[in-house]
């Protein structure tokens, strides 16, 4: 853990690669039940990236289960989770090639998500409120650079639940995962244009999320969720009804 570790790639790439070695020392005992991660600080340090990687990392591994944020003293390792215990949630017979499924999926997000913004926007501690503005930053860097933004997407996401404080709307997302985060390109004929509308537009429904978040407004924060994701449902629907026109 001494030697820096300076992976090639994206925000998201970089998140990924740290989240694998932290979890990998972890499992491997350098980090024993109960003890301290490094600060965010040292970890960037010893890794050579920069706080936002640092975050989203460690978001990963409290998806995981792996640590737990305490506030205002840092990151724990929590006991591991036994191979013989199950999951407490799943979901079963789900196919995300299938248009029907992703618009479930954004149905049931819609319904604990909104609320999860008004909570974020009235709960959300100034450390939390900083991790959800980097993801967002991080999710238009990913837009910049024209790399897949789903990973980022998802962090972002699970920050807001985060800065509810109630654990229970991070372990909603976690069990969904990032796969039900919306395609930029929904449909193979698409043009650059088109998908960079599309693209232009997701931007700025999270520009209104974390805008209402950072400003404390609940009742704005959950109606800004609420379109960002009836939008995505509708543009999937619009798609279903496309496909099935070639149905006789």
């Amino acid at each position: 853990m001494a030697t820096k570790s300076r992976p090639a790639g994206g925000a998201g790439t970089l998140a990924s690669r740290l989240g694998d070695v932290l979890r990998q020392a972890i499992l491997a005992g350098q980090f024993t039940p109960g003890s301290k991660l490094p600060s965010e600080a040292q970890l960037g340090e010893t890794h050579g990236v920069s706080r936002t990687v640092v975050r989203e990392a460690i978001a990963a591994l409290r998806a995981d289960r792996l640590v737990e944020a305490r506030q205002g003293a840092g990151v724990f390792v929590l006991d591991p989770p036994s191979p013989a215990s199950p999951a407490p949630m799943s979901i079963e017979n789900i196919d995300y090639a299938r248009v029907s499924s992703v618009i479930e999926f954004l149905e049931l997000r819609t319904a604990v998500e909104v609320e999860a913004a008004g909570l974020a926007a009235i709960r959300r501690s100034p450390a939390q409120e900083e991790v959800i503005i980097d993801c967002h930053y991080a999710v238009q860097s990913c837009v910049e650079q024209g790399k897949p933004s789903s990973e980022a997407d998802f962090a972002l996401h699970l920050a807001i639940a985060e800065a509810t404080n109630n654990p229970r709307f991070r372990d909603f997302l976690s069990m969904i995962g990032k796969s039900v985060i919306p395609r930029a390109a929904l449909r193979n004929e698409e043009t650059e244009e088109d998908q960079a509308a599309y693209i232009k537009l997701l931007a700025e429904e999270h520009s209104a999320i974390v805008t209402a978040i950072s400003a404390g407004d609940e009742e704005g924060a959950r109606e800004a969720m609420r379109k960002h994701l009836r939008g995505s449902q509708a543009r999937y629907r619009a798609l279903l009804r496309e496909q099935r026109q070639f149905v006789r």
